[in-house]
Formats: C-alpha cells, structure tokens, sequence
C-alpha cells in the first residue's frame, strides 16, 4: 500500500500531528524523514503545553540543543527569558554560583551579590546541557529545585523561591552513572519525567544524502561557488559509514569537500580521503561457542575462557618441559588486557572496572611472585624457567619504569600510559626510586 493511501487512511489528529512536526522541521531547520526523528519532534511538541520536566538524550552530534528551543516556543512561557547552561564547560567551584548566585563577600572574589540562572530564568525555560557532568553537590541543590522549587544563593541563608521549566541532555548513559555513584538516582527519575531520545546519524542512513545536500548548498551560497555533489557510489558509501561525530561530523566533511576539491563531482576516492579510519580494538572479543549453555552471562563466558586458557598453557608448558628437559614452569597469570611491548618486557595493563572475583572462582589463577603490582612480567624469566627469581618486585618495577621512560624518550605521559598507571602516580615512583632523567 502506498504511502498517499496511508495518509488518506490517517485520523485527522494524525494528519494535524504531521503538519505540525513538518511545521516545526521548517521553523528550527530539521533536515530528515527518518520516523525515529519524526517521534522525537512530536513527543516535544506534545510536552510543550505542560510544565513537565525533560530530558533529551542522545550522542554527541545529534542536534539535542534544538530540542530545548522547540519546547520553549511552542510552550506558554514562550515570551518569558530561556537561557542554555553548558553544565560540563564550567568549572565545578564556579557551577554553583552560576546557576544559584552568591551573595556578597561569599567566597574570594564575590564582591557583589549575583543572580544565578535560576533566578534570572524565572517565569520561563532553563535548558541543562551535558547535566550528567554536574557535580554531586550540585545534584543535590538541583533536586531540591525540582521538588518544591526552592533553592538558596551560595553564602546566603534565605530561601528562594523560582518558577522555572527544566529541560536536560546528556550524552552520557545516567544508569551506568548511577551504578558507579557518579549520579543520583532520586535526581535521575526527576529528570527523566519526559524521555526524548534522538537517534544517531547511522540510524537515519536515508537522511545523511540529504544532510549532505543542505550543508553543500549552504556553504556554496555563503561562499559563492558552486555546490559539490556525489556520485551514486559515493552516496552508498556516505550512508555506509559509522558517523561517530553524527550531523556534526556530517556537516565538517560536507564543508572540507566543498573547499577543497576543484572536482565538484565527487567519487568514493575523494570521499574516502576526509572520511578518517575508524580505529579498530585488537583485543579478542568474548563469543558464545555452539557448546555454550544458552542465557550464559558475558561474566561466565570471561571464566569459561580463562579456563580453556589455563588448559592450553598447561598443555604447551608440558609439551616445552618434554622438549627442554628443564625442570616445570610455574604458572603464571595474566589478566587479558591490552599489552604493550617495551624492548624484550611485554607489559600487561591491567583493567581495574572488572567485576571482583571470587578466591574460590580464581583459586587457580593465582600470580606468582613473577608478576608485579602493574602486571609487568620479564619475558626473559618466562623463556629460561631454570633460572632463580632473586630479585625483589621493587627491582622489577624501578626496572620496568627504567625501561618505559627510555622506549619513549624520557616522555612521561607515554611512559605512564605503556606501564597502565597513572602520570601522578609515575611522578611518585621516579620520585621514590631516585631514577635520574
């Protein structure tokens, strides 16, 4: 059945519904026909009318600024003051006295009271961005605005009272927030009242070609010249790729094209040379085997691995010891994690956001005294097993940092991040060791 006859079949509050998201997309500029985007805009113009808090979420890219707007002008407090706090741009001495004020002589530099944006927005709609980068504090103050809303000036005593409509977005995953105590959950479902989602830019693939259109022919017009256009391949090749940045990385290429390229027809071998290399993980990917007990978790699925590991080391440690004659190896575990090879060392760094596990889950998997704080293991004790371990882990450490400071230039950021500890903490260790530079 054809998409007229759908319409025609269409109740008329459907058929208002439409226009009114098609109005809207000419208002604020939406480019896309996708239905996810389509849902988004009238869930935003249904909430408009109410005073209900929202929250947009969504990739970085993806337009979530526009959607603040478009609930403000289509609200009752259209003609009241609408500002945009960029939560995650000010710094967190600051992001209290921003959105509550200060009173005079309330911290050093305070020598004026403020309002903060609360007060200044009343009446009308303060929009939250990037709200999962407020502080906890901050949280805290911002839950008892949308309580009862109530807040007070840092340094002052006097409570205040605001008439304020909040709208946040967040590029961040909150539940996964919550779980690491990096959110409050009460202000999670205050937040959360309203849900709009936008979908990324591969999800819409049939919106990117015309994306692409409107970028080049309003950088064309801005800058008379004439507009680039795609081959058919090209296009194919447009819509297959991942857009991590979204319509905001859409619209930089469009633009990089458009002024550089002489061949305004452009091929998939123009395209491929602005579209940057996705950057691919090595590290083994955990899939089920056609023995795996269906409903396995990802976390038993880690174990059933580690074990086959063990049994195919022991194995090859066998059939070595027949070959060499030398006495056993000990076991030695590592972690799987990412590794880095510093001259004849391979040093393991090892995740510390793994689930604890058990002693009875690792009774096996115990690291011998080969193995260092960091997961650093000699490959020289591990090739020649007759040869004592005499010395102590402080030596194998002050000798590992010795190593990575000298495979990358004395550089220290690097050094940090091949050994899998933090640069304070190397400061730290040079610093003990007495390692000269």
């Amino acid at each position: 059945m054809s998409r007229c006859r759908y319409r025609d079949m269409a109740s008329p509050a459907d058929r208002k519904h439409d226009m009114d998201v098609q109005a809207i997309k000419r208002t604020f500029g939406i480019i896309g026909t996708d239905p996810e985007l389509d849902r988004a805009i009238g869930i935003a113009a249904q909430v408009a009318a109410t005073d209900l808090t929202v929250l947009i979420t969504g990739e970085s890219g993806t337009g979530k600024d526009v959607f603040p707007k478009i609930i403000h002008q289509n609200s009752t407090r259209k003609h009241g003051q609408y500002f945009a706090v960029n939560c995650g741009a000010i710094p967190e001495g600051t992001i209290d006295s921003e959105l509550f004020g200060h009173e005079k002589g309330s911290f050093t530099g305070a020598v004026n009271e403020r309002k903060g944006y609360f007060e200044i927005a009343d009446k009308g709609t303060l929009f939250l961005d990037e709200v999962g980068e407020l502080p906890l504090s901050t949280q805290a103050r911002l839950l008892r605005v949308l309580e009862n809303g109530e807040f007070i000036r840092v340094g002052g005593n006097k409570v205040m009272k605001t008439d304020v409509r909040i709208v946040a977005a967040t590029n961040v995953d909150l539940p996964v927030a919550i779980e690491r105590g990096r959110f409050r959950e009460d202000l999670y479902y205050r937040l959360n009242t309203i849900p709009i989602h936008i979908p990324a830019l591969r999800e819409r693939k049939a919106d990117i070609p015309l994306l692409f259109r409107k970028f080049a022919a309003d950088f064309a017009e801005r800058n008379h010249i004439p507009a680039i256009t795609l081959t058919p391949e090209a296009v194919k090749m447009l819509e297959n790729y991942r857009w991590d940045g979204n319509v905001r990385q859409l619209k930089n290429v469009t633009e990089q094209i458009s002024i550089m390229e002489t061949d305004r027809n452009i091929t998939t071998e123009t395209l491929a040379k602005y579209l940057p290399n996705r950057v691919v993980s090595n590290l083994p990917v955990l899939l089920p085997r056609e023995d795996t007990p269906e409903g396995m978790s990802e976390r038993d699925l880690l174990y059933r691995v580690l074990f086959d590991m063990k049994k195919d080391i022991a194995e090859l440690r066998a059939q070595v010891n027949n070959m060499s004659g030398s006495r056993p190896m000990e076991p030695t575990y590592v972690q799987p994690n990412s590794v880095t090879q510093i001259g004849d060392t391979v040093v393991t760094r090892v995740s510390h956001d793994e689930p604890e596990v058990s002693e009875q889950e690792y009774a096996e998997f115990i690291p011998t005294e080969e193995t260092s704080h960091y997961g650093v293991i000699s490959t020289s004790s591990m090739t020649n097993s007759s040869t004592p371990e005499t010395l102590s882990l402080e030596h194998h450490e002050k000798e590992m940092i010795i190593k990575a400071l000298e495979a990358h230039r004395g550089k220290r950021k690097d050094a940090a991040k091949a050994l899998g500890i933090s640069e304070r903490t190397l400061y730290r260790k040079i610093n003990e060791y007495g390692i000269d530079l």
